[in-house]
């Protein structure tokens, strides 16, 4: 009840949640951005970062959003109320409280996450200086923090999305997004453009070839 009470409140006095699709680099954000658009679900995008090799589907960035450390003015983010963004994992602390977010939280394997990174470097024909163990530990570390913040950060409501869970049983995690989206979206819609040929890292198969 005094959850509800507390999101009644914040309610009246912020406004409209804003829809946060977030997680690591490659964690199956694009994807559920992706379902949401097919609802009709307006998408705060801007399309410079174009679909390629790696989202063959797009990428539905905001190039505004990766400035957000040092950004001064929030007001833009008035219009993305009730819409749908792509926020990575490690720039939500930087989001200001007087707004309401509700985050979409994409969990994916790490060791899936890594092998994806890296196969995405390689095709850019780019290198990555750090080694695989310490990049798991950064992994890791900025899931604890964003973890941390968005359950104890009364502007955030979180639901963790399991990548894998979307790619096998898309109609019952389409379901759970729309119960916590308010229940008005279409869930066969967000299920049927989940494709699960694009699961080329699986964990399993990784370990087979380690």
């Amino acid at each position: 009840m005094a959850f509800n009470l507390r999101s009644l409140y914040r309610r009246l006095r912020f406004g409209e949640s804003i829809i946060i699709v977030s997680g690591l680099p490659r964690s199956g954000t694009s994807m559920a951005m992706k379902m949401l658009e097919a609802t009709g679900l307006p998408i705060v995008s801007d399309g410079i970062r174009t679909a390629d090799e790696d989202n063959p589907k797009g990428y539905y960035e905001l190039e505004r959003v990766k400035d957000l450390a040092n950004e001064n003015d929030f007001t833009w983010l008035d219009d993305a109320k009730g819409k749908a963004i792509k926020i990575i994992s490690y720039l939500l602390k930087e989001l200001p409280p007087d707004y309401n977010y509700k985050v979409l939280f994409m969990r994916r394997d790490l060791s899936e996450v890594l092998a994806s990174q890296q196969k995405m470097l390689v095709r850019r024909d780019e290198t990555s200086d750090t080694q695989d163990e310490r990049m798991v530990e950064l992994y890791e570390n900025d899931l604890w923090k964003a973890n941390y913040l968005l359950k104890h950060q009364p502007h955030f409501e979180l639901l963790a999305v399991h990548y894998r869970q979307v790619l096998d049983e898309p109609l019952q995690a389409a379901r759970e997004i729309n119960e916590f989206l308010g229940g008005h979206l279409d869930v066969d819609k967000m299920a049927a453009v989940v494709d699960p040929d694009l699961y080329r890292n699986r964990a399993e198969k990784l370990a087979e070839t380690s």
